[in-house]
């Protein structure tokens, strides 16, 4: 129980592969072992998501930015979409120092944070940057949204709830996943759900597990991307 995030993700796929032995009675836990496929949130420019089973994968998506990437990507979720996706307070979180993680006020400040970022590297010519991961529900900002990742492509990302014009990925309230080709190569066909409640718990315990141990990503400049 103590694993960190993606390494219980792995363990997890690993089982679902291989027959493993029958659980011990003794271990109670055992029956409470939840299987978490891995998924990559930087497959594809834009995950759009749309369904009951929206939120829960926005969430592991996010997650998985963070514990897996977090050494050459920076997470970027506009407040209100924090307080939906893991349940934040309104001032919770402000610090700079949390590494991988930036929570602006709303989209606006999130979106202008991203333009001039990007605007910064482009302009000094960095081209090894952090990758940039925006998870928001896209509300009236879809075309700012999709002006960024054409202008910038393999440097922003993006994970979108809400109404965005571009491919979306649907997932039922059983986690079932029904996507146009160009999305689904980048799901597996189920996905168990994460509630608010799991990923407060899962969040704290990665930002807990980094806290002090690398240097915060700038929020003002690039930060070149280790290998």
């Amino acid at each position: 129980m103590c694993y960190p995030f993606r390494h219980r993700i792995y363990t997890a796929a690993i089982a679902g592969l291989s027959p493993g032995p029958a659980p011990n009675a003794q271990n109670p836990q055992a029956a409470h072992f939840t299987y978490r496929p891995m998924l990559n949130p930087f497959a594809t420019p834009a995950a759009g998501l749309k369904g009951p089973g929206a939120t829960s994968t926005a969430r592991v998506l996010a997650l998985t930015a963070l514990d897996a990437h977090g050494d050459d990507s920076l997470v970027v979720v506009p407040r209100p979409d924090a307080i939906t996706l893991f349940g934040l307070a309104e001032d919770e979180l402000l610090d700079d120092d949390t590494a991988g993680l930036f929570i602006p006020g709303n989209l606006d400040a999130a979106l202008a944070y991203l333009e001039t970022e990007l605007a910064i590297r482009e302009k000094s010519g960095v081209s090894q940057g952090r990758r940039l991961l925006l998870v928001a529900d896209c509300a009236q900002e879809a075309e700012r949204i999709t002006a960024l990742l054409t202008h910038h492509p393999d440097a922003v990302f993006a994970v979108l709830l809400g109404h965005w014009t571009g491919d979306q990925a649907t997932i039922d309230d059983e986690g079932l996943v029904e996507a146009p080709p160009a999305v689904a190569s980048n799901f597996p066909s189920h996905l168990p759900a994460m509630s608010r409640t799991e990923a407060r718990d899962r969040l704290m315990k990665v930002l807990d597990r980094h806290k002090g141990t690398r240097k915060p990503p700038s929020r003002r400049r690039s930060t070149s991307r280790r290998g």
